[in-house]
């Protein structure tokens, strides 16, 4: 398992994680799965001895039962080998200010995962998603004050644009807060959109990047062709996220990702997940299932290493169209272009 340093951080996580939301099966989240205690301990357990050392979660997976369920797993002096990540900012509960990024919802949020998680830190505290109506400055005042207190080690966000993370760093910087020091964010052979804006804002300000969904939902495990879809997945039963916009394209994605894992007689999942790992300013892969062959899979891609030909047939056939001002900016300023616009960018200069 290789360890990379967590954006401008000291911190150094695993290139796969451990991702939750299969644990509990409350209320929206029993789509994705319902593990208990002992089902999810035996996929922790397995991913720990295979090397990997972040777990990943959310106050709002099946309303707070899957931190519960860390909880339960992560003890004693086991705690002291695992970093713990979670989120807030999606409704906890009915009341006007049980969501947002308010002082008052992020406080309360993060006391409750503390308990939850039966531990007396978050070694990694992330807005799960934008406010646009919560003035960052109250937001960003709020963390630095968890870090001065102890109860949160790093802060990041998920879900953000590209501006809103620019917004937060600055008043980061005027206001000498704690900064964010990664972005948690959906990327994927399927959905390469991160390309334009999150990935250069990462290379540009230094942050990690830590990705979620990247099977696309399972989409792109192998087991989905063109003319078929396995049974019990996620899209049988009603999931929808990612969009898929362009069916003709994913197939073709997945007839080339097929293609390759046939020849290394490996799963199309491995092959996914290690050209993700493989990509420019990625930092670690959240990988998640319900079964300890799902996890075994999954973690097999930490050591497959694809060939310069397959990465190259992979980009291709998955390449996002070039947009204004980018198409513009191929044209005009290639003369001038720096790390961050040419890992968009290069290869069309």
């Amino acid at each position: 398992m290789e360890y990379r340093l967590l954006g401008r951080s000291g911190l150094k996580v695993s290139t796969l994680t451990v991702g939750t939301m299969t644990f509990g099966g409350k209320g929206w989240a029993k789509t994705v799965g319902d593990l208990g205690v002992a089902e999810a301990k035996k996929l922790v357990d397995m991913s720990l001895d295979a090397g990997v050392n972040l777990i990943d979660t959310a106050d709002v997976y099946s309303n707070g039962v899957s931190e519960e369920i860390i909880g339960e797993i992560i003890g004693g002096k086991r705690r002291n080998d695992v970093l713990l990540a979670t989120k807030a900012r999606f409704p906890m509960g009915d009341g006007p200010n049980d969501a947002g990024s308010s002082r008052h919802h992020l406080i309360r949020a993060c006391e409750a995962s503390l308990k939850r998680l039966k531990t007396d830190v978050i070694d990694l505290y992330q807005l799960h998603e934008w406010d646009g109506l919560t003035p960052l400055e109250e937001t960003m005042e709020a963390l630095d004050m968890l870090v001065r207190q102890g109860k949160v080690r790093y802060i990041g966000c998920s879900n953000f644009s590209g501006w809103h993370i620019m917004k937060a760093l600055g008043v980061s910087t005027s206001e000498h807060r704690q900064r964010f020091v990664s972005q948690q964010i959906h990327y994927s052979l399927e959905s390469r959109d991160a390309e334009y804006e999150l990935l250069p804002v990462s290379i540009d300000q230094g942050l990690g990047v830590l990705v979620w969904s990247p099977l696309a939902g399972g989409l792109l495990s192998g087991k989905h062709r063109r003319d078929k879809t396995a049974e019990g997945s996620r899209q049988l039963a009603g999931w929808d996220e990612p969009p898929i916009r362009d069916e003709d394209r994913l197939w073709d994605i997945v007839d080339t990702l097929v293609d390759i894992a046939e020849s290394r007689n490996v799963s199309g999942a491995q092959v996914a997940l290690a050209w993700l790992i493989g990509r420019k300013a990625v930092t670690s892969v959240i990988i998640g299932g319900r079964t300890k062959a799902q996890f075994k899979d999954n973690l097999a891609s930490a050591e497959l290493v694809l060939t310069t030909e397959e990465r190259q047939r992979l980009d291709d056939v998955s390449a996002p169209p070039i947009l204004y001002p980018y198409w513009h900016q191929v044209r005009t300023a290639k003369d001038r272009l720096g790390e961050a616009d040419l890992s968009l960018l290069g290869p069309h200069t």
